[in-house]
């Protein structure tokens, strides 16, 4: 089973960076689908930067253009640099992992990291 550990959350003002590091035990591109997501106050999680079954990173529109998610070569470390930070970017950051068979990653084996708090002031 994958295993994620987030790291490099904390406190930054408007227009500053910070990048999140997610280390990953257990993952192989052939079997799972990762990504980042984040939760703002009580609201649900929502996607922030996902690698799909087929490799293909996308983006929620809120981010594109500041956010940069990348894997490094040894598939052991998930990165999201995030730049131009804005107060709306305020939340608890979560990688996560879905189990891939074929071209599908399913969600309801989502395992996710214990979270790092980002406050953007």
């Amino acid at each position: 089973h994958v295993q994620l550990v987030e790291s490099g959350g904390g406190s930054v003002q408007t227009g500053g960076s910070l990048r999140l590091s997610c280390s990953l035990t257990g993952y192989t591109a052939s079997t799972y689908c990762i990504g980042w997501f984040r939760q703002i106050g009580d609201k649900g999680r929502e996607g922030v930067a996902v690698i799909d079954a087929q490799g293909i990173s996308s983006y929620a529109n809120d981010v594109k253009g500041r956010f940069t998610s990348s894997l490094d070569d040894a598939k052991t470390t998930l990165y999201l640099q995030m730049n131009n930070l804005k107060p709306e970017d305020t939340a608890v950051y979560y990688c996560a992992a879905d189990r891939r068979v074929g071209g599908i990653c399913y969600e309801s084996s989502r395992a996710w990291g214990q979270g790092t708090q980002v406050t953007v002031s």
